[in-house]
C-alpha cells in the first residue's frame, strides 16, 4: 500500500475520470462516504458538472435527506451515538426511492429527498428520471456495510485525532458512533477509492501496492 498525495482539483478529475470512464449505457450508483467534518457532500457536488461535461447526467443525493421521522430518530435521546450509528438514516427508504430505481432492470425515476429533518415532515420532493449512463452520487456519513447496493464505493478517511479537531462541537457527540464504524466496518479496508483527508488541503489517495 502506498499513499500519493494530490490536490482537491486533481482529486475531483480523477475520481470523474473514473467515474466517466465506465460503461456509458448503464447507470451507476456510487457512495461517497465520510464523517462530516471530511466532506463527502461538497466532494459528491464538485463531481457533478464535470461529470455532465463528459456526457454524464450526474444526480447527487444526500443521505442526510432520507434521515427517519424525529420521533423513530431521537427515541434514545438527541445525542445518543449508538442509535445515530444504528438508524438514523432510512436506509430502506434509500434503497426503495433511490438505489433500487438506479440499478440494473430499474426505471431510473429516483426521489431525491424524502424527508426534511429541519420540520419533521416529508419533504414532498418530486421524482427525477435519471437516464441510462446518468451518474447516481450519494453522499453521507456511515454508508458502508450495511448491505446498500453500490457500484462504485468512496471513503473519506480520517484518522481519530483530525476527525475529533474537526468535528463542529455541537457534533462531538458523534464520535464513539464514528469509532464503532472503524473498528466494526472498517471501510478503509474494503472500499474502491480510499481518500486520507486529514489535512483537507492536502488530500492523499492510498493505493494498493502494485497500482498506480
Amino acid at each position: 500500500m502506498r499513499v500519493r498525495p494530490v490536490s482537491p482539483d486533481l482529486l475531483a478529475a480523477e475520481l470523474t475520470d473514473r467515474l466517466a470512464g465506465t460503461d456509458p449505457a448503464s447507470r451507476l450508483r456510487v457512495a461517497v462516504d465520510g464523517a462530516p467534518a471530511a466532506g463527502p457532500d461538497a466532494l459528491a457536488d464538485a463531481l457533478v458538472d464535470p461529470l455532465r461535461a463528459r456526457s454524464r447526467p450526474a444526480l447527487h443525493v444526500r443521505a442526510e435527506d432520507f434521515l427517519r421521522p424525529a420521533s423513530v430518530r431521537l427515541e434514545h435521546g438527541r445525542t445518543n451515538p449508538d442509535a445515530y450509528y444504528e438508524g438514523w438514516v432510512d436506509e430502506a427508504g434509500l434503497r426503495r426511492e433511490v438505489l433500487d430505481p438506479a440499478g440494473p432492470g430499474g426505471s431510473g425515476r429516483v426521489l431525491p429527498s424524502l424527508w426534511d429533518a429541519r420540520t419533521d415532515r416529508s419533504s414532498r420532493a418530486a421524482y427525477v428520471d435519471l437516464p441510462p449512463g446518468g451518474v447516481l452520487l450519494v453522499s453521507g456519513a456511515l454508508l458502508l456495510g450495511g448491505g446498500l447496493p453500490f457500484d462504485v464505493t468512496v471513503h473519506l478517511q480520517l484518522s481519530p485525532g483530525a476527525l475529533a479537531r474537526r468535528t463542529d462541537p455541537a457534533l462531538t457527540w458523534t464520535l464513539p458512533a464514528f469509532a464503532r464504524y472503524a473498528d466494526e466496518v472498517a471501510p478503509a479496508t474494503f472500499a474502491d477509492v480510499v481518500v486520507r483527508l486529514d489535512d483537507p488541503r492536502h488530500p492523499a489517495v492510498v493505493e494498493a501496492a502494485g497500482t498506480g
